[in-house]
């Protein structure tokens, strides 16, 4: 697919996940987990976004020059499956082309720790991007961070809402770390060269 933009558009980066320390290292959000380092790498610290119910970070990525990107890193506060109302309040606000989003998130289907990325789609259950695609449709980036399936019997909900288990965790800041550097990629020199960089 095929998407033109405009370039000098800024681009806005969501974190999918649910607000409150309860949730914080739930697999469901590792989406705020790598918005949360994108922060850290442009120097900013989130903060309420006016009166969308989202906090946000204004900042630049890339080298000096025309590969320097313009973008606004974005937390929904409104839990996961009503995300689509905060976001497209962003995306309004700052004036952002649907293909300018980028929306981070867990994955079932792809084993823990590999990454995908890919324009447009449907949603696979995933009850955040349900909500934005009913917001602003589908054409928007995602990039799928795998967290598997969950074992034996237990139900989809419960596997996404526990903490990454304590073998997951010791490469976990590995994954997110590689998860921010697709982003970046994904933002600077397009989805092809972030695909063939970062989709294993």
């Amino acid at each position: 697919m095929q998407v033109t933009t405009d370039a000098g558009a800024p681009w806005l980066i969501v974190g999918l996940g649910n607000p409150g320390p309860e949730y914080a290292m739930n697999r469901h959000n590792v989406g705020f987990m790598v918005a949360d380092l994108l922060a850290e790498r442009v120097g900013g610290r989130f903060k309420r976004a006016g009166k969308a119910q989202a906090q946000v970070v204004e900042g630049r990525i890339g080298p000096p020059g025309p590969a320097n990107r313009r973008v606004v890193l974005a937390k929904p506060m409104s839990y996961m499956n009503l995300s689509g109302g905060p976001v497209n309040a962003l995306r309004e606000f700052y004036k952002v082309p649907v293909a300018h989003v980028v929306a981070v998130h867990d994955e079932l289907d792809i084993d823990y720790g590999v990454l995908r990325l890919k324009l447009g789609g449907g949603d696979n259950g995933h009850n955040g991007l349900k909500s934005l695609t009913k917001a602003f449709g589908r054409d928007y980036h995602r990039v799928r961070f795998g967290i598997g399936r969950p074992p034996g019997r237990m139900q989809v909900a419960d596997f996404v809402l526990r903490d990454f288990s304590s073998a997951e965790r010791k490469e976990l800041d590995y994954f997110v770390d590689r998860a921010a550097d697709a982003v970046e990629c994904l933002v600077i020199e397009g989805l092809e060269r972030a695909q063939s960089a970062y989709n294993s």
